[in-house]
C-alpha cells in the first residue's frame, strides 16, 4: 500500500475524482482558484445534498452540486472531470446546469 501523499494518490485525483475547488476553477466559476476555495469555505455548497465547507471534497462524475452564486442557487450535475482549465466551451462540457430557469 502506498503511503499517504504518494504520487499514486495524486495521479488518481485526475482519473477517478477531483478536488471541489479545482473542479470549480476548471469549470470557470471564478477567474482564480483561490476565489473558488474561499466560496466553498464560506459555506452553502452541497455535494449530493451533503453540506461541505471543504475545498478538498472529492468530486466525481454524476455528483450534483448545489450552491449560491451571484444571487441565484445553482444546481450542476458533474458530467466530467477537468484535465485542465480550458476555454469556456470546454468548461461548459464539464457540467449540466439543472438550475430552475427564471419564469419556470
Amino acid at each position: 500500500m502506498a503511503p499517504p501523499g504518494d504520487t499514486a494518490d495524486r495521479d488518481a485525483e485526475d482519473t477517478t475524482w477531483q478536488r471541489l475547488d479545482k473542479w470549480l476553477w476548471c469549470a470557470r466559476l471564478a477567474k482564480a482558484r483561490a476565489t473558488c476555495t474561499e466560496a466553498v469555505v464560506r459555506g452553502g455548497f452541497r455535494v449530493n445534498r451533503q453540506p461541505t465547507e471543504k475545498p478538498h471534497a472529492r468530486l466525481r462524475p454524476g455528483d450534483v452540486l448545489t450552491f449560491p452564486w451571484q444571487r441565484e442557487v445553482k444546481v450542476w450535475r458533474v458530467l466530467a472531470l477537468a484535465p485542465r482549465r480550458g476555454p469556456p466551451e470546454e468548461a461548459r462540457a464539464l457540467y449540466e446546469d439543472m438550475s430552475a430557469s427564471p419564469g419556470a
